[in-house]
């Protein structure tokens, strides 16, 4: 994994003593600033449509913040600065904030086992500290996920008791702590626990008692019981076609990897305190902005509850958020002192995108003029070429990737290439080139590049100049029905204590479940099944017979399913 280098004056956030004066002329420039930021937000204006908030911080001070569209669509209420938004994963730094101000009292220590405050934290023969936990390198198997895969819907009360039960269940980790990163919801609740346990209160209690009060985050709280009464919240949807939202439901009662809910104004206080230290002291600060370090000394982008990138030549840590409907993201920029958060209650969203924007504007006098080294290049940004559908569909194929077991498939649909994952998810490949493509639709710089090897057809993927993703092609298995049937009973998981039926349905393999909805899936490898990012491993005794199944999604991997009929 490639190395992020960054200066350490960068990390420590010693932020710039210079006046800036070009921002001080646009912050007179007022209305000419907000025309521009008003573009910006020129979709979110309609109070018939769900929106979003913004704010803008530079010197310590507020200097923009604006509502647009629908806090709540069946009332007509507009978002202002001031509307509570769902934050999700943005409540991660709080969490660690919360965690280190324990450390400073002498009550821990980062480099804890998390088993000796969660001892119902099973033993996995390795020591996950708490710093792993932090930085997403704890090798911990992912909540969500396994809540999913256990047949819970993301609109259920969710609570943190069922998120500990099903922790307590596991037996194995994705990999040894510190050998990876892999993004880990997981960690979080169990860190704002461990503020719990030690503290003797409640982490909402904690963080509203040692963080929201003495920053005077009036409108900030975590949001630790579904039932309770929020005044002034926006409400979160999804956009369906034709000017039509729906309701993107949202029950959690857990804390710690998300449900912070709070205002731009509210969240601009928090990241004021990143310089003045009003709760805290600079060597937390200094400790969460610090890039982890895997167990073979390589750096990933992560900090602790935050990642450290750069955007257009400007040293950025930031974090975003994405629950539900609800989309956020809070972008710092150290050396400039300037930090922009963005909220939105539309699940279509990009606050990201929309945040990186509006500081383009304020910062524009320190942005490369290179545009070719911004993190944010779109679609605009590219030189397309055009290729006929004779010579798309040369590239068609599946394609394996051995290091993450999966297949992709590449075909040719409506004179374009597209790069299939699974039914229902899939992307359009634009060319660049006779064997280069840029993906369309995400949010990233993703490219992929055709070629041979060793007279093996090579795919390769890279995602915004990062490390590149390697596969090759090779020809799935083809299973008759009769085939398929070997397949076929009952499958259940201890660590989740559920059952899954494959059964044969409309000629293919497909798992039933009493709760969750079918998922057919189709043939990728001898005994290995692929559905969307799901892979099913087949493994068989010495008899050759079938004893059971692995899953792996992504941020679980190896779940074991042991046939039972």
């Amino acid at each position: 994994m490639t190395s992020i280098k960054i200066r350490c004056s960068l990390l420590v956030l010693t932020f710039l003593l210079v006046p800036l004066k070009h921002l001080e002329a646009q912050n007179d420039a007022s209305g000419e600033i907000e025309s521009k930021i008003d573009a910006i937000f020129k979709n979110f204006d309609d109070l018939n449509a769900p929106g979003a908030t913004v704010a803008v911080v530079q010197d310590q001070k507020i200097i923009f913040k604006k509502g647009y569209g629908s806090a709540n669509l069946e009332y007509g209420i507009p978002n202002s600065p001031s509307t509570i938004f769902h934050i999700a994963s943005v409540s991660k730094q709080f969490t660690v904030f919360a965690i280190l101000l324990l450390e400073k009292e002498g009550k821990l220590s980062f480099d804890d086992d998390i088993r000796t405050y969660i001892p119902e934290v099973p033993d996995f023969g390795k020591t996950i500290t708490l710093k792993h936990l932090a930085s997403h390198t704890s090798g911990m198997r992912d909540q969500w996920t396994l809540l999913g895969l256990a047949g819970w819907r993301f609109d259920d009360v969710i609570t943190k008791e069922h998120i500990l039960k099903i922790v307590a269940q596991q037996k194995e980790l994705n990999f040894d702590p510190g050998e990876e990163y892999t993004y880990c919801n997981t960690g979080f609740t169990l860190l704002a626990e461990v503020v719990a346990r030690v503290s003797g209160k409640s982490f909402a209690e904690f963080t509203e008692e040692r963080i929201f009060k003495p920053l005077k985050m009036s409108n900030t709280l975590f949001y630790d019981d579904h039932e309770k009464i929020v005044k002034n919240r926006a409400y979160s949807y999804y956009y369906v076609n034709n000017n039509t939202f729906k309701k993107s439901v949202l029950s959690f009662a857990n804390v710690g990897a998300t449900s912070l809910f709070t205002t731009v104004e509210d969240l601009a206080l928090w990241s004021m305190n990143f310089s003045l230290n009003t709760v805290g002291d600079k060597a937390i600060i200094e400790k969460m902005n610090t890039l982890a370090v895997l167990n073979n000394g390589e750096t990933f982008g992560g900090a602790y509850g935050q990642f450290v990138n750069t955007h257009r030549g400007l040293n950025q840590i930031q974090h975003g958020g994405a629950d539900a409907g609800y989309r956020s993201y809070l972008g710092r920029f150290p050396d400039q002192n300037f930090a922009v958060m963005v909220f939105s209650n539309l699940a279509q969203s990009n606050p990201g995108n929309l945040a990186l924007q509006v500081a383009d504007i304020y910062l524009e006098d320190f942005i490369e003029k290179d545009t070719s080294t911004s993190d944010t290049t779109t679609p605009d940004d590219v030189d397309y070429i055009k290729l006929s559908s004779k010579e798309l569909e040369k590239f068609n194929g599946h394609f394996w990737n051995e290091d993450q077991k999966y297949a992709r498939k590449i075909y040719v649909k409506n004179d374009t290439l597209r790069y299939f994952r699974g039914e229902g998810n899939e992307s359009a490949l634009a060319p660049v080139s006779p064997t280069e493509f840029k993906m369309l639709g995400i949010n990233v710089d993703l490219r992929v590049k055709f070629s041979e090897l060793n007279k093996k057809r090579k795919m390769t993927v890279i995602i915004n100049d990062d490390e590149p993703i390697i596969s090759y092609g090779f020809t799935p298995p083809s299973y008759e029905i009769s085939d398929l049937k070997e397949f076929t009973g009952a499958y259940y998981s201890p660590e989740l204590q559920t059952t899954y039926n494959a059964v044969i349905k409309n000629g293919k393999l497909t798992f039933t479940h009493h709760r969750a909805s079918d998922t057919s899936v189709s043939s990728a490898k001898h005994d290995m099944f692929l559905a969307g990012g799901y892979s099913f491993m087949f493994e068989r005794n010495a008899n050759k017979q079938i004893t059971g199944f692995r899953v792996s999604a992504g941020r679980v991997r190896n779940l074991w399913f042991k046939k039972v009929n």
